[in-house]
Order: C-alpha cells, then structure tokens, then sequence
C-alpha cells in the first residue's frame, strides 16, 4: 500500500466527517463551532497554509441542551452515537475507531475538574469557508486551560504564524496570561 495515499486519504477523511456534520447541523440550525486541533488548523491556514497540522479527529462544541436534537440530525446522515469514556461521539459507522469521529466539547462546561476555566459560550463563532470556527480568542483560552502537550504545540504553532503574540498578554486572564508568557519566553519547555 502507497503511505502517500494512506495519508492524503486520512487528511480527506477528516474533511468529508468535517463536511458532513457542518452542512447537516447548519441546515438544522443547531449552534455549534469547530475547536481544537482543526479549528487550530483552520486558524493557522489563514497565515500559512505550509505550517498547518493535521489531526485525526473532529471537535465540535455545541451547548448540552442541543445534543438530543444533534444526535437526530447526525444520526440521519449516518454517523453512529456513542456515549464512551465519558465522551459523546459521532463514528462514521460501526466499524470506526473512536479516535476518528466527531467528538462532542460542551460549551460553558468543564472538560476537567481541575480545568481553571470553563469552555467558553459559542458567542464568539466566525465562518472561515462556511464553516463555523470558535473564534481565535476562545480557541487560545481553551487550549492555555487544557494545557496539555498537544495544546502547547496547537498555541506553538499559532505564536509561530503570528496569530498570537506578546500583545495577547493583556486580554488573558492573569493564569492564563502566565502559561501564555510561559510558551513565549521557552517555547521549547
């Protein structure tokens, strides 16, 4: 098997799920934004398209009220609902891998106990190619809250592209700021 294939092939999976749920939860009307590692990416695009990271699966944030109706609307164009490892998802179909599907981030909820913060609201969403996107300021909120290593490398690659710099100091909150200042001053560490 050609690996070049298998990679295109898993980039374009992500966008067909991406695709898919976009077009049927906005024909529903159902409020929702694209986070984490695709939203990163989406952002990053806008600068350097060169610089953009890929990821396996899709992230969408919707409010909790929303998830029966979600689940209706998704459901109907073929993804599978499973509640497992106190995650919500989405698969493809029966067959899939959890890692692959769409995976449901609540708004105005902690994902972890020990989280400074809860996920922000889905007040700020922005449409980057008809898609709705978290907007730069939560998605940079959300990931200094998560601060896991992935999300040091998605705010890496966002400082590399010049998304966010030393001036987004000021608009943090002090904990957050500081992780912020952290990544800029060793952004190896």
């Amino acid at each position: 098997m050609n690996v070049w294939t298998r990679m295109e092939d898993a980039v374009l999976k992500v966008r067909q799920r991406l695709e898919r749920a976009s077009s049927a939860l906005q024909a529903a009307g159902i409020p929702f934004a694209i986070v984490g590692g695709n939203a990163v990416a989406a952002w990053v695009a806008t600068v350097d398209e060169g610089a953009v990271r890929n990821t396996r699966n899709l992230d969408v944030m919707v409010r909790r009220g929303d998830l029966d109706r979600m689940r209706e609307v998704l459901e109907s164009v073929g993804f599978v609902y499973r509640h497992v490892a106190q995650m919500d998802i989405f698969l493809d179909d029966e067959n899939a891998r959890a890692s692959d599907a769409v995976h449901l981030v609540f708004a105005n909820e902690f994902v972890r106990p020990d989280n400074m913060a809860p996920n922000p609201d889905l007040g700020e969403v922005v449409l980057l190619n008809g898609t709705p996107v978290i907007g730069l300021l939560p998605l940079v909120e959300i990931k200094l809250t998560a601060w896991r290593d992935k999300d040091r490398t998605h705010l890496r690659d966002m400082l590399q592209v010049g998304l966010i710099d030393e001036s987004w100091l000021d608009r943090l909150p002090a904990s957050l700021a500081g992780r912020l200042k952290q990544l800029i001053d060793d952004p190896n560490g």
